[in-house]
């Protein structure tokens, strides 16, 4: 299975992957394969989109009571920029206590329901060269670096890898799997 298949049972669509993983340790060889795996990310999502936009399935709910394919993508440029914002803060302070954002509420605004993915895929392939730029720079010192995430805690950089690992994948195991329903 490759990094962005997803298992061939999904028992609940909401986590077609599993579960987000909770390592805590992480080995040299895990982070290599994650940083491959987010810098092959925007190819792959961008893949998923055309093949939702050819099925016209842009705006229809990936599992009943889920996001739009649209509001997927817009969602995970805002998070993937944070992610490497919150990288930075981490880098440049002692683990830095970092703001939450509510992802619901962010998914309801005006441009999530209305803007364009090309906007955010642009967005997405941008950040992920930075992102993996920087990641491909970063010493062992630094990956035992972090920050403090008020709802998970305290978070090494090599540990926030792994779950962006996870949720690039997870993303976008919910548009390739996805089970249409009425759109909104």
């Amino acid at each position: 299975m490759t990094p962005f298949q997803a298992p061939s049972h999904t028992p609940d669509p909401r986590y077609p992957t599993g579960p987000m993983p909770a390592p805590a340790t992480v080995t040299p060889a895990e982070r290599e394969q994650a940083i491959a795996t987010l810098a092959e990310f925007p190819t792959h999502i961008r893949n998923a989109v055309a093949t939702a936009e050819h099925h016209d399935h842009i705006d229809t709910p990936y599992r009943p009571a889920g996001w739009t394919v649209r509001q997927l993508v817009h969602h995970i440029a805002d998070s993937h920029a944070m992610a490497l914002m919150r990288y930075r803060f981490a880098l440049t302070e002692d683990f830095p206590t970092l703001p939450v954002y509510q992802e619901a509420a962010w998914a309801q605004l005006h441009d999530y329901l209305a803007a364009p993915v090309e906007w955010s895929l642009e967005l997405i392939e941008a950040t992920h060269a930075r992102w993996v730029m920087l990641l491909q720079s970063l010493t062992e010192d630094q990956w035992h670096r972090g920050f403090i995430h008020p709802q998970r805690g305290r978070l090494t950089l090599e540990q926030n890898l792994l779950i962006y690992q996870w949720h690039a994948r997870h993303h976008l195991a919910h548009i390739t799997h996805m089970r249409p329903t009425n759109p909104r």
